[in-house]
């Protein structure tokens, strides 16, 4: 007898409520016998699957006005006697439900208990640091395996597989984040909660078809990440800063601070690192502006890179580390490591945040301090944003000229302020001249970054720190972004950095050095004249 035979006597005998004691072999056996003839499934078992145990699990079978449990009605197809409808001759066949097409909510719920029933049976030896990664990674595969194979949840083989993949995503890797780890337009990953993944593609912002089965998934996968770089977060500890093993930087932080739930910031580095040549590309660089640089570098002029979050000042300073010679030693200072140097003679140091106990906290000032002893022919500091920023001038003033470092500004000028704001945070009673006359002998050039409205990346100024006059430091900009350009349809903008015409004084420097730059770097292009 088939499935729907069987339902539909058992709906005759003790009413619509009995389908519900129809035993899942029974279940099994008749959508056998269906696909044995080619017959679809009956609208009331559709949404049936077998899972776990092998319970069944159908959906109530609607009444015969077409809701649940519905009262009958007098048709002229039969008229319902006891409780049981007698169907007519145009209804003998009922219609098939459509078959969702997202994942059912067995196989969601299976991949949940899988995963719980996973760290019950490997518990400690997923953190075992003895454990090889290849050896962890075969311990769990088995595992999964045997539980997906065990299960008795309908899966075509290539299904099977993915599911094995993506468990094995949850429990060894990022979970539902590792593809878009994996995927290089992704350049950005924001969680806002278990539920509310966002990533930005191309400079614009698009929500993620993606999201964590619950809050515990997302710390598990946070905890993850930071473990694997000596950190830690909880609630006595609950923001911290780490890094992926490419170099991407993360930040975390978790309730009491975050109200709504855990969030979660991921800014990718690409596998990679971008050359000049890729800004050149991008537009974000002009050659002539490249030619500029590159010479200032040469010549050991100290640059200071401002722009706002995610304009690309760390990627920026990786490019004009690249022109510096590989004769030179070089020292490196980060809060959390991100620069990715192609010369050999580099020593990487890294901050490091205090214990539980409020105590081991090495700053950023603290190793400025101690790179100066290490004989440094230059320091670049990822980020200056304190006291170490004093410093960092000194160091500038006093033998490691062609220095490096970044800072959050929205113009040249505004650099210079916070520059001014960063040193007095150090505690040192010091006159407001002096510092800004340290500052305009230490920096040499300010690079500027901005993120326009189309998601593009631009450098927009490119500025000459010329020195005092009176109590105020003179700037000049060697380059600007042409914003009168204006935009075209799609809201891209059409200018690009431009020439001002004023050639900077640091040039004579490149002259006595040796060190040819050509002469159309400063030459403006005129507009041509429309002939009649």
């Amino acid at each position: 007898m088939k499935l729907s035979e069987r339902l539909r006597a058992a709906q005759g005998e003790g009413g619509r409520h009995r389908v519900d004691q129809i035993s899942a072999s029974q279940v099994e056996e008749g959508v056998a016998d269906g696909a044995a003839e080619g017959a679809p499934l009956p609208a009331d078992t559709a949404e049936w699957r077998p899972f776990g145990t092998g319970s069944a699990r159908t959906t109530p079978v609607p009444g015969p006005t077409g809701t649940p449990g519905g009262p009958p009605s007098d048709s002229t197809s039969g008229v319902a006697t006891g409780g049981a409808a007698v169907a007519g001759p145009e209804h003998a066949k009922p219609s098939p439900t459509p078959r969702p097409t997202g994942p059912s909510e067995a196989l969601v719920r299976f991949k949940a208990e899988a995963r719980e029933e996973l760290f019950t049976r490997l518990g400690g030896r997923l953190t075992d640091s003895g454990l090889e990664e290849s050896e962890l990674h075969k311990l769990v595969r088995r595992e999964l395996t045997a539980l997906v194979h065990g299960a008795e949840i309908a899966l075509k083989p290539e299904e099977r597989w993915q599911l094995i993949a993506d468990l094995t995503d949850d429990v060894l890797g990022y979970g539902p984040l590792q593809k878009l780890l994996e995927d290089e337009d992704v350049t950005e990953i924001m969680v806002n909660g278990y539920a509310d993944v966002y990533i930005e593609r191309d400079g614009r912002l698009h929500r993620a078809e993606v999201q964590f089965t619950g809050e515990d998934h997302l710390r598990r996968v946070i905890e993850r990440i930071v473990s694997r770089v000596g950190r830690r977060i909880d609630e006595s500890s609950p923001l911290v800063d780490a890094r992926l093993e490419d170099g991407s930087r993360v930040n975390a932080i978790v309730p009491p601070l975050s109200v709504d739930g855990s969030a979660l910031t991921i800014r990718k580095f690409g596998k990679v690192p971008l050359t000049v040549k890729d800004l050149i590309e991008k537009e974000s660089l002009s050659p002539s502006m490249v030619a500029l640089l590159e010479a200032a570098v040469r010549a050991r002029l100290s640059v200071l890179v401002s722009g706002g979050t995610g304009t690309g000042k760390t990627t920026l300073l990786n490019v004009l580390s690249s022109f510096i010679p590989g004769d030179e030693r070089i020292v490196t200072i980060e809060d959390a490591v991100e620069l990715q140097l192609q010369q050999e003679h580099v020593v990487r140091l890294e901050a490091r945040p205090p214990n539980i106990e409020g105590r081991g906290e090495v700053t950023i000032r603290d190793l400025v301090r101690n790179a100066l002893r290490m004989r440094p022919d230059r320091i670049i500091v990822g980020e200056v944003r304190g006291a170490e920023s004093l410093d960092m001038l000194q160091a500038m003033n006093t033998g490691h000229e062609g220095s490096l470092s970044t800072l959050h500004a929205n113009t040249p000028r505004d650099a210079i302020s916070r520059l001014e704001t960063m040193v007095l945070m150090g505690g040192m009673d010091l006159p407001l001249r002096a510092i800004r006359e340290q500052i305009a002998s230490a920096i040499d050039i300010i690079v500027h970054l901005t993120r326009l409205r189309d998601g593009t990346r631009r450098v927009t100024h490119v500025t000459e720190v010329q020195g005092m006059e009176g109590d105020v430091i003179t700037l000049q900009d060697a380059f600007v972004f042409d914003y009168a350009a204006g935009v075209d349809h799609t809201g891209r903008f059409l200018g690009t950095t431009r020439p001002t015409g004023v050639r900077p004084g640091f040039t004579e420097h490149f002259q006595e050095l040796g060190i040819e730059l050509p002469e159309h770097v400063f030459e403006v292009e005129l507009p041509r004249r429309s002939r009649w």
